[in-house]
């Protein structure tokens, strides 16, 4: 303990790259899978999908990421056990970043599309329960988190499923498509501005010190919505119908509208997946950090440090430009094919799930919810239009996940209990 505080600088250190790691394998892994969907709906390419990821996925990182750092940090495992031994901590968090961290670039290497919020509470459970004792664990709280596990991929696949609806309806199902979708697209760029402008003033911006009453918060995010759909009609002013290319598909041209629509969704999805699961990455290090900042002493409450978050911001953007192209493949054409108008639903869908989990502070997982809001917007078409065998591996990768960020964790504890001593 004591050589742990008096090197605690080089304990930081150690700490920031495995943070920095871990956040890698989530830009690589998770934030491939967010912008997939664009991908898949030919409405961005890779390259203009990592560019969009870089910049609003740091913002959500960055700005918005402090409510679930916080559930993450200290809501699954019971600080007081480790108050006599509160090195364990810090050595169990160093594994729990270097095992989610390692399992999800190899992940993601493969191209296989697994759940970094199953990999991170896995190896933090996996830790405590096996390296310290089943009681260091608020299996309450991982049993909340588990549960979210299967209702934001149901939340999400209802809300797209409702979105590509009301497409149908309002715009698909009419004599001039086209013209009805210009009309149309702007309450949902709207719609888009509204939903993260709310939750980001409400609940996001608490860790910097802004408080908002719930009145005013409203009346910025209509400000905010209005801004964004302002700036959708401009850019939809300049597409005119192709009546060649309608002849072979009908909607051709109203696809072209959606797929401007789906610009603004794809910044929502990157946005809204910074702000949710920065979390992953930086809770262990923010809890790391506390610890040596303290003296040892573990506090009930702790400010989150700027630089964790940039740390956890600039490793998510790195993962994403050096691997996410893998991930996104899976993704973006292999569930279901997509178009700009489904992809726009798959999004919003998604985005707006993992806004309102991050306003409350639980770390849901990004990839369950996004596939969830696909799977909603294929079942509009039918089951027929779902690859269920790829959905399948999908599910077992998901499985695979738990164990395996369990059972690395535990390895690393027990490194470092013998490297820096008990």
């Amino acid at each position: 303990m004591e050589w742990m505080l008096e090197h605690s600088t080089l304990m930081l250190l150690i700490a920031g790259g495995a943070g920095f790691l871990m956040a890698l394998g989530v830009g690589a892994n998770d934030v491939a899978n967010a912008m997939g969907t664009s991908v898949g709906a030919r409405a961005l390419t890779v390259k203009q999908a990592v560019l969009i990821a870089i910049v609003f996925e740091f913002a959500g990182a960055y700005l918005a990421g402090g409510e679930v750092t916080a559930t993450i940090r200290k809501g699954i495992i019971d600080a007081e056990v480790f108050n006599q031994t509160p090195h364990y901590l810090v050595y169990g968090m160093l594994a729990a970043l270097l095992a989610a961290g390692i399992w999800l670039v190899v992940a993601s290497w493969a191209g296989w599309p697994v759940s970094t919020t199953h990999s991170i509470v896995g190896a933090i459970v996996g830790f405590a329960a096996v390296g310290v004792g089943m009681d260091s664990v608020h299996w309450g709280q991982v049993g909340s988190i588990v549960a979210s596990w299967v209702t934001s991929p149901l939340l999400a696949g209802f809300l797209s499923f409702a979105l590509i609806k009301s497409v149908q309806k309002l715009v698909l199902n009419h004599d001039d498509p086209f013209q009805r979708a210009k009309k149309v697209v702007p309450f949902y760029m709207f719609l888009v501005g509204f939903v993260i402008t709310k939750v980001t003033l409400v609940k996001g911006l608490k860790h910097v010190g802004l408080e908002m009453s719930f009145g005013a918060s409203t009346l910025w995010a209509i400000a905010g919505g209005a801004v964004v759909a302002g700036l959708g009609v401009l850019f939809l002013s300049r597409i005119q119908p192709d009546p060649e290319a309608d002849k072979d598909f009908r909607f051709s041209s109203v696809e072209r509208v959606f797929a401007v629509l789906m610009i603004f969704t794809a910044c929502a999805m990157a946005f809204a997946h910074g702000s949710n699961d920065v979390a992953n990455a930086v809770g262990p290090l923010a809890a790391i950090s506390s610890v040596l900042a303290n003296g040892g002493v573990i506090g009930k409450e702790a400010i989150i440090p700027s630089w964790v978050l940039l740390v956890g911001a600039m490793g998510i953007v790195f993962g994403l430009a050096v691997l996410g192209a893998r991930v996104m493949a899976t993704v973006g054409t292999k569930i279901t094919e997509l178009t700009p108008s489904r992809g726009f639903a798959a999004e919003l869908g998604a985005a707006t799930t993992v806004v309102l989990a991050s306003g409350t502070g639980l770390p849901i997982s990004t990839t369950h919810t996004l596939v969830g809001a696909v799977l909603g917007v294929g079942m509009a078409r039918g089951i027929g239009s779902l690859n269920l065998r790829v959905i399948s591996t999908i599910f077992t990768s998901w499985i695979v996940t738990l164990p395996a960020g369990a059972l690395l964790s535990i390895l690393f504890f027990y490194f470092f209990k013998g490297l820096f001593g008990a």
